[in-house]
Parts: structure tokens; sequence; C-alpha cells
């Protein structure tokens, strides 16, 4: 099981976070791992836990400072309320220095917010080895893919309605002509596709869990992983 740490961000401020460690922690790769807009909740903590049992560091900064929520209606307001540039420049930028402390290679990855902060902090953390978004991007006038100097790796849903693939087409565009390392997979799935707890009564209605789906794309990342973060 993983533990509670704290690390500082570029600007002095103390972040908690959850670290995630791997049988082998001497030497291993690490992942920044970013939360949906529901918060550093259980599901998220078991990504980490999945990444430590493939042999990764991961650790999941506290982007809301202890909030989490199972309501659409607060985690709205929590989204709404997170300053994006704050936490991709600082948040986030410190994660991955305080990984590199421990890693020679540091990755992120991140789901539907988190996949649009995810690309974010490629473009604003010079430290960052390689990224893979889930379901996610920033709006495009966000995205300075002049600054993406690390492979890119991005899961897509065709039948997203949280982030249509319209615009996932624009920003394909907006990668490929600036000479990004990108690769985009698109799957026949709703928004959420890898979140198993998006099933019953309690998921909102827009997303939906595939297993199938989801196993697919975690076999993409951890090979992506592997060969960039090594």
């Amino acid at each position: 099981m993983g533990q509670t740490i704290s690390f500082n961000r570029p600007d002095g401020k103390s972040v908690q976070g959850y670290l995630a460690e791997p049988a082998q922690a001497a030497g291993a790769p690490a992942v920044v791992v970013i939360q949906e807009w529901w918060g550093l909740n259980d599901q998220i903590r078991g990504v980490a836990e999945r990444l430590a049992g493939a042999g990764f560091l991961a650790l999941v900064p506290d982007l809301y400072r202890g909030k989490s929520t199972v309501e659409a209606e607060e985690a709205h307001h929590l989204m709404t309320a997170l300053d994006f540039g704050d936490a991709a420049s600082q948040d986030i930028r410190g994660a991955v220095q305080y990984l590199k402390g421990r890693a020679a290679k540091v990755g992120i990855t991140g789901f539907c917010m988190g996949g649009a902060l995810t690309v974010l902090a490629t473009t604003m953390v010079p430290e960052l080895d390689a990224g893979v978004s889930w379901y996610g991007m920033p709006p495009l006038d966000f995205v300075d893919a002049s600054k993406i100097k690390v492979p890119l790796m991005a899961h897509w849903a065709t039948q997203d309605q949280a982030f249509a693939i319209a615009g996932v087409d624009a920003l394909d565009e907006k990668l490929k002509a600036a000479g990004v390392r990108y690769s985009g997979h698109r799957y026949l799935a709703h928004h959420g596709f890898a979140n198993e707890t998006a099933v019953g009564p309690r998921r909102i209605p827009i997303t939906q869990y595939d297993a199938a789906w989801a196993q697919l794309a975690w076999d993409r990342t951890m090979r992506f992983f592997g060969a960039n973060l090594g």
C-alpha cells in the first residue's frame, strides 16, 4: 500500500500526495498520476498501485488539497475552482521534481481533467520524459505544441460527450504540425472508459467503463512507459 507524503512546489509551498512504491523501488522509473475531477480518491490511488505493481514509482499530487467527492455537481465546482496553469507549473512540476530526486526518468498520466492537465504539463514541465493522456484535453489555445519535447500518447473515446472527437482532430493536427512525437488511439467507447467505478447507478450518464478497451489502453500505456522511461 502507498503512503501520504509531502513535497515542495517550485515556489516553495508544500503539497501532499499519494506515493505508491514498487517492490524494487531503487532505480525504478517514475510516473506522476493526475486525478479525474473527483479528487484524490480510492480509484486514482488504485491507478498508482497498478503502476507500482508494474515496477513504477507513482505519485498522485493532491490538487484539491484534501477534498474529494462522488457528486458530479461538487466535482464540477472543485474543478472550476482549480487554477490549471498553477496546477501544471507548480503542483505537477513539484511532483515531477520530487520524483526526479529518486528516478532517472519521470512520466505523467492523467484521466479526464487529469488528461487535460497531462497535455498542459508536457508544455510547462521541462523535467518530464513522457506523457499519456486519457480522454481529456485543455482548450487548444492553451496548448503551445512547440514546447512539447517529449513523446506523448493519448487515449480517446469516439463517443465522448465531454471531449468531442472533433476537438481531438484539431489537437492531433496541431501536434502533428509542431512535429510532436505523438500517438493517439481511438476507442469505440464513452468518456471514462478506463474508470472501473463508472458502472451502476452511481455513474454519471456520459461515462461508461469498458473493461476490454481499458485493458488494451493500459497495455499500450505500459509498453509506452517501458520504452520511454525504461
